[in-house]
């Protein structure tokens, strides 16, 4: 083999085998300046006990908004869209245009339909006049009139085709979704808008069998909304449901008016009324909730580990929350820390 060819091959390898050992070298580098958490290492938290509670006279119960009502409108006609005139997050009124499909052909047929009308009339003043001569027969005026009236109904559905290729929104709210573009073609009843009425929302809660003979329709009860501390604002109730959950719960709607929009769908409130009378139950400090009041939850420790725990929420006053199901007073609950913790995470607690 020639020397050359050897040298060469010879000087390859140690250029090759001096790039992997920098790359090595490099990688070492990195993963040292990379922090990796610790999973053994375990979280400082603060925990305490269920325990019982005595709620007051004036009752609590934690609910989420919902919008008033929620509506997907499909077009009303067919064809090219050729103008949009709301977008995402806009405030439209009621009766406000909301996009216009090409009706061109739509006009041509209905001129068409206006030059047919024109000389069915024609026809049916002549013929009336022969008639009365006894020129012709009745029976074809009568068929005249009959063409005009089938004529004049065609033209009735064209002028309501028309009035569908430009779609108005039915209610005031907000444009939650907009599922078209200029350009597009769409046919009748394809989905084009979402519409979200939030001038009045709905607080959703959940009432102990208990508790439920203290609701009636129209009722008017006390909301606050976490994120307005102090603010309260005056609700109704709307809707007492007539079927208990399986935890003996009922779904009892309070319409809340939202003049200023300045409450949204998603918050968390919660409906206080007055009783008659307290009650002293098992309850959990509001401060140890993870999650949603829909689906509350708490970490609790077993073993030297944090378990995300759901129970069925009741009363609340604001700072404690009445277990219902799903935890005991026996149950180790975290009260403070729960923000860096997932299930399963080893924790340690303050002494």
């Amino acid at each position: 083999m020639n020397k050359r060819v050897i040298t060469v091959g010879i000087i390859s390898i140690v250029v090759i085998g001096l790039a992997v050992f920098q790359l090595l070298k490099n990688k070492k580098k990195i993963a040292k300046e990379i922090y990796i958490h610790d999973t053994t290492t375990p979280i400082l938290v603060e925990d305490g006990h269920a325990d019982v509670h005595t709620f007051d006279s004036q009752f609590s119960f934690l609910g989420t908004f919902e919008p008033n009502r929620t509506n997907l409108i499909g077009s009303e006609g067919q064809g090219k869209i050729l103008s949009i005139n709301a977008q995402e997050g806009q405030l439209i009124n009621q009766g406000a245009t909301l996009l216009q499909l090409d009706n061109e052909m739509l006009q041509y047929q209905l001129e068409n339909i206006d030059v047919s009308i024109e000389g069915q009339s024609k026809d049916v003043d002549r013929l009336s006049l022969l008639v009365q001569s006894e020129s012709v027969p009745a029976v074809q005026l009568e068929k005249a009139k009959l063409a005009l009236k089938s004529t004049q109904i065609q033209r009735k559905q064209v002028v309501k085709q028309l009035s569908g290729n430009i779609l108005k929104t039915p209610f005031s709210g907000v444009v939650t979704k907009k599922l078209v573009d200029l350009g597009s073609v769409v046919g009748v009843g394809t989905p084009v808008f979402e519409i979200t009425d939030i001038s009045q929302l709905k607080l959703t809660v959940s009432v102990p069998e208990r508790d439920i003979q203290n609701f009636v329709l129209d009722q008017q009860v006390s909301v606050k909304v976490d994120v307005f501390p102090g603010k309260i604002f005056s609700g109704k109730v709307s809707l007492i449901g007539i079927q208990a959950d399986k935890m003996h719960n009922f779904k009892v709607q309070v319409l809340v008016s939202n003049t200023n929009n300045e409450l949204r769908s998603g918050m968390y409130a919660t409906a206080s009324l007055v009783s008659s009378k307290s009650v002293t139950v098992l309850s959990v400090p509001r401060k140890a909730l993870v999650g949603s009041t829909k689906n509350p939850a708490v970490y609790i420790i077993k073993n030297g580990k944090a378990m995300l725990t759901y129970f069925t929420a009741g009363t609340s006053d604001g700072d404690y929350i009445e277990v219902i199901n799903g935890l005991t007073k026996d149950d180790r609950i975290i009260l403070k820390g729960q923000v860096n913790l997932t299930a399963g995470s080893p924790v340690k607690t303050l002494k």
